[in-house]
């Protein structure tokens, strides 16, 4: 998300330098072009590199001694016991304490623990003392919300704009680099670091509390013979609850639910908290990631040998081509597994599917991926929707049934309507559907 922010920065006429350590993605940003997919970026991006207020390199003494404003967005994934990887972090802060030439502001928009701006502070301070300089460092949180897939948009036009400062200074900084996000109505919200710092895990932990029980009543409404759709919309329709993240699925992936749900849980083992909540919504949802198996494997009764699946979606969420904790690789793992073979397909993320599976040396008889979403159903004895992507959505009935070996469709998105399946011909089951 940092090449984001830095391309927005830059469209409203900031200079902006980019420092990376990976040679080959720096190389490729020079060229304009970006490592990944995301709507709108490759025009900003271009237009800035050619106006030269857009740079890219991955040498710090590149940086001009005029620089006042350092931005940090880097990654800091989950280590294996739920922790935040701070690695990235603490290389970037390390950098930046030997550039630093003046008074400056250091803006961490990685999501990071709570307490985590301090210790930057306290590390650069220490750093510039050993280096005989004494300036002063204002340290500002602004954890961006983001999502994947329309980052630009949500840049450019932000529901709120989280800024923890601890000082005047800082405020009237941010307030000045954000005032042209900020035109329509006042969206900064100023407060304390610490506070900003957990107000990033708090927005995502909400939002996939929200798809997590509602996973757990669509799989309630199949035992009890209920329509969760009938469900979602009665509860939806309640203002107090509304309609956003309660659509029933095969669970959430990427790089930020999964990631912040597992942080907050581990801050609270630290200070001797046991997160109950946040527990069940991470168990909730590395389960439901196993229901599409369960489905198929129900419907062959145990015996999925041999089988043929179809797959319709790899990407974790549509409009993005990113597979981090996708649903479709637990799906695909299981079915190699269980001795079935898969013929899969996905609108944007082949190229990252392809460099996935060739790293599992997975034999290609095994697994093929294709390049439309029909060769997929080519004598298939089920296809599995996992992302919802538009075209997906209104396939040609007639075409599939052509196709494929036996009519089984397991919609793990619920994107069709159970009576039109059935009464085409298919065995249709959603999630928490009923026909």
């Amino acid at each position: 998300m940092g090449l984001v922010s830095a391309a927005c920065f830059a469209e409203m006429g900031n200079c902006v330098l980019c420092l990376g350590s990976d040679e080959i993605k720096i190389q490729q940003l020079q060229k304009s072009k970006t490592p990944l997919y995301e709507p709108g970026l490759d025009s900003i991006l271009n237009d800035n590199l050619h106006a030269g207020r857009l740079t890219f390199g991955c040498e710090f003494s590149k940086i001009s001694p005029q620089c006042q404003v350092f931005y940090i967005s880097v990654d800091t994934p989950s280590a294996r016991d739920g922790s935040a990887d701070l690695t990235e972090l603490w290389q970037a802060v390390d950098e930046i304490s030997g550039q630093i030439k003046q008074d400056s502001f250091i803006i961490t928009a990685s999501t990071v623990p709570v307490g985590t701006s301090e210790k930057i502070k306290s590390r650069i301070l220490e750093q510039l003392e050993k280096q005989g300089k004494f300036f002063n460092v204002d340290i500002v949180a602004n954890p961006q919300f983001l999502k994947e897939g329309s980052a630009v948009a949500d840049f450019n036009r932000p529901d709120r704009i989280i800024i923890g400062v601890e000082s005047d200074k800082a405020k009237r900084l941010m307030s000045e680099l954000y005032k042209p996000f900020s035109r329509s109505f006042d969206k900064l919200m100023f407060m304390g670091i610490r506070d900003a710092e957990l107000t990033k895990y708090a927005a995502n932990a909400m939002l996939a509390t929200k798809i997590s029980f509602m996973n757990e009543m669509a799989n309630l409404a199949e035992k009890l013979e209920v329509d969760i759709e009938h469900v979602r919309m009665g509860i939806g329709a309640d203002s107090r609850i509304g309609f956003s993240y309660i659509y029933p699925g095969c669970g959430y992936g990427g790089s930020f639910f999964p990631h912040d749900v597992k942080t907050l849980i581990n801050m609270g083992a630290e200070h001797g908290y046991q997160a109950n909540i946040l527990h069940a919504i991470d168990d909730r949802n590395e389960l439901q990631k196993h229901r599409l198996f369960e489905k198929l494997n129900d419907q062959f009764k145990g015996d999925l040998a041999g089988k043929t699946v179809a797959v319709w979606g790899l990407a974790f969420k549509p409009g993005i081509d990113d597979l981090c904790q996708a649903p479709s690789l637990v799906l695909i793992e299981a079915l190699l597994k269980a001795g079935a073979k898969v013929r899969a397909y996905d609108p944007v993320a082949m190229d990252n599917a392809r460099d996935y599976f060739s790293k599992l040396n997975i034999d290609d008889s095994l697994i093929t991926l294709v390049d439309h979403q029909y060769d997929a159903l080519k004598d298939a004895d089920a296809m599995v929707l996992v992302t919802e992507w538009k075209p997906f959505r209104q396939p040609d009935f007639n075409a599939m049934k052509r196709l494929m070996k036996n009519l089984v469709i397991i919609d793990g998105r619920n994107q069709y309507d159970p009576a039109t399946l059935k009464a085409e011909g298919f065995q249709y089951s959603g999630i928490g559907r009923t026909i």
